[in-house]
């Protein structure tokens, strides 16, 4: 499963443009489940055009198969972004946090409020989706202009490795 997110900066305002949850079919083999992937992030990055990509710095994950897994999913999107030319930078999970929370150790329900907040959205999103956009406002508190998050997550207590891509304001 993988999350991604799209913000803008406005005149120094976060603003919300999109976020969602990509799932592919479990049912399906390794090899549909990562194109599906990367093909669903390929439509968003066509729909939302953005100038830049980054993602959480990866660490290691609860289990080798979740890291496997992790590592394959992230494959799959940065492959996506690479096909786009985005160029990209990356951010450790405990900076997004502080970015979003004020904490280094927030726990990812924390994230989602805050998120919720801090977009002014009428629910809470989804955590995959939450983790992305944390990640589009901790590049836009960076100095840069707006941001489409994404990440993917593996299941089991891994962590996911949102990825975030800059867009422009008009």
């Amino acid at each position: 499963m993988t999350g991604f997110g799209v913000i803008e900066c406005r005149g120094g305002r976060l603003i919300h443009v999109a976020h969602g949850t990509i799932r592919p079919r479990r049912d399906g083999s390794l090899a549909a489940r990562l194109h599906h992937l990367h093909d669903v992030m390929g439509e968003v990055i066509a729909e939302h055009r953005p100038d830049v990509a980054s993602v959480e710095q990866v660490f290691v994950a609860a289990s080798p198969r979740a890291a496997l897994v992790l590592g394959q999913a992230r494959g799959a999107v940065l492959a996506a972004l690479g096909e786009a030319g985005l160029s990209l930078s990356e951010y450790a999970a405990a900076r997004i946090k502080q970015a979003v929370s004020g904490s280094g150790c927030a726990a990812k329900s924390q994230i989602q409020r805050m998120v919720q907040r801090l977009l002014v959205l009428e629910s809470v999103p989804a955590t995959d989706a939450a983790d992305a956009l944390a990640a589009a406002i901790c590049h836009a508190h960076a100095g840069r202009l707006g941001a489409l998050g994404a990440g993917p997550r593996a299941r089991r207590r891994a962590r996911g490795s949102p990825q975030l891509r800059v867009r422009r304001a008009p």
